[in-house]
């Protein structure tokens, strides 16, 4: 019997919802199930209740930033505890990663919560379309995400609305407060150096850093280049390398003639001039000197500075000359200072006042 190949026909493929696909055909389009209105949808109560769920766990995401916070001031760092099953941990970071943890999950399972029960779940397909939309589907999209909004409820559930924006705005407070761990404030120590102690009535001595002994006038010879450190620090000291990080200087001895600048020649005594040793670009100890030109030269980025002139930068990346160290001597012949540095020493730094 024959039978005619041409007639068979593929079954049409069913894409609206509640339509059922042909069996026959594995590769026909199934469709989409019909939508299923969920409980909250339908009674108001329990619609009520899942607002209250999503606001409880926005204000518990409240507490736990409050309790971050809290952790942070009130336990001590050193403090150990024994957690089951983590063993000995630091009670800080076991309540700091705690309190931060249910801080952000909380934010999270709410807005899931939220959109599961409250917000629109009607699927809307749309067919695919070139990457550039049309007007019409710009429109569209402007309408979708419009209605989107509204059946969100976020204008309307004002629980849920107010209690959001308090845990959103809380948790970034959790880091705000991790950046003190980031080191101790500088306070004053950026603007003040060892010397600060100097008075004229009681000045501190220069001493030398290679023979440890108060210096002199006499043991500079023009032309010579050499480091000191202020009396009463010593290299044994806990604090040494921190200190001498501000207080180290470089003294300098100038014939008087030389010496351009009136202002840096009454700092210093019968041309010797006292300045400090750290570079203003990025902190490191300058150590080269030319004796002909007078001129200092930072080793790290070349920033070199005209000791005869004041120390003012004239090549390198530096911003701003030497600090200069007001120098005389004592009753005993020893070279002293009367007061601290008129400026910081080192880079500048955003608190600088001068």
């Amino acid at each position: 019997m024959s039978h005619d190949m041409s007639e068979d026909k593929l079954p049409e493929p069913h894409g609206s919802a509640g339509e059922v696909a042909d069996h026959g055909n594995p590769f026909a389009d199934p469709g989409l199930p019909a939508h299923e209105p969920r409980r909250t949808d339908i009674d108001e109560r329990a619609a009520k209740r899942a607002e209250r769920q999503v606001s409880l766990m926005f204000v518990i995401s409240m507490i736990a930033t409050i309790g971050f916070i809290a952790s942070y001031v009130a336990i001590d760092p050193d403090r150990i505890v024994y957690i089951f099953p983590l063993g000995h941990v630091s009670a800080l970071n076991f309540a700091l990663g705690l309190t931060l943890g249910v801080a952000l999950f909380m934010i999270g399972a709410g807005a899931v919560h939220w959109a599961r029960t409250l917000m629109s779940d009607v699927e809307m397909p749309s067919e695919r379309h070139p990457i550039e939309a049309s007007d019409e589907v710009r429109n569209d999209v402007i309408e979708q995400f419009k209605t989107g909004a509204a059946e969100s409820g976020f204008g309307r559930r004002k629980m849920i609305r107010n209690t959001l924006i308090g845990s959103m705005a809380l948790v970034p407070l959790s880091g705000v407060v991790l950046l003190r761990d980031l080191g101790p404030l500088p306070e004053k120590k950026l603007q003040e150096t060892g010397w600060r102690e100097a008075t004229p009535a009681k000045p501190l001595a220069l001493v030398n850093m290679s023979t440890m002994q108060p210096m002199k006038p006499e043991d500079l010879v023009v032309g010579s280049l050499t480091f000191a450190m202020p009396e009463g620090l010593t290299t044994h000291d806990e604090d040494f390398q921190q200190r001498i990080a501000k207080d180290a200087l470089m003294l300098v001895r100038i014939a008087p003639e030389d010496i351009k600048d009136d202002k840096s020649k009454d700092l210093g005594f019968e041309g010797i001039l006292a300045y400090s040793k750290i570079c203003t670009h990025v902190g490191c100890p300058i150590s080269l000197y030319e004796q002909q030109t007078h001129h200092a030269l930072c080793p790290c980025h070349q920033s070199t500075f005209d000791l005869a002139d004041g120390a003012r930068v004239i090549f390198g990346p530096a911003g701003h000359p030497l600090p200069q160290l007001k120098i005389t001597t004592d009753d005993k012949g020893n070279l002293v200072a009367t007061g601290d540095f008129e400026k910081p020493v080192g880079p500048s730094f955003w608190e600088r006042a001068r």
